[in-house]
């Protein structure tokens, strides 16, 4: 896959995952789906859901570490910060031939433009929250929230990435 379709593929996940409303009990309800997904596959994977200020939800499933909640702050930083999956972001400073650090001008302990942050966009408000998970390669944390999200908004034919 190209990084142009790459792009693409991503822009058409977050175009069709879109919420109506979000709140606190949306984001429980999401988190418990997502621990539950993550734990069926076994997977050590920290999983976190945040507003700007606040945390909303939060799990750390065995085997995963404090590296893995390091990496959740930062992804989810890139998806608050630049409203689109920090996969997404990764792939368009990529395009460009930008590294995020140096040529972005953010310090890269603070934020990790790979695979693992979605955005909670909801219609009308725009990009409310992120839903980040870390503890399996990029693309499979992506997957692993994408296809959640798709199940919870009833979305069908919202692919995992290859």
């Amino acid at each position: 896959m190209s990084n142009t379709d790459l792009i693409a593929a991503l822009e058409r996940q977050e175009q069709a995952l879109v919420f109506s409303a979000f709140d606190e009990t949306t984001a429980f309800e999401l988190g418990c789906a997502l621990r539950a997904a993550a734990a069926a596959r076994e997977a050590a994977v920290v999983i976190d859901i945040r507003r700007v200020e606040r945390r909303l939800f939060f799990a750390a499933l065995p085997g995963s570490s404090g590296d893995n909640d390091e990496w959740a702050r930062r992804k989810s930083n890139v998806t608050l910060r630049f409203q689109c999956s920090s996969m997404l972001a990764g792939a368009k400073f990529a395009a460009q031939g930008k590294v995020l650090g140096p040529d972005i001008g953010l310090d890269p302990m603070d934020y990790a433009a790979v695979g693992g942050s979605f955005p909670v966009r909801v219609r009308g408000a725009g990009v409310v929250a992120a839903i980040t998970v870390s503890g399996l390669p990029s693309r499979e944390d992506h997957a692993l929230i994408v296809g959640v999200l798709g199940a919870h908004l009833g979305v069908d034919g919202v692919a995992a990435l290859p």
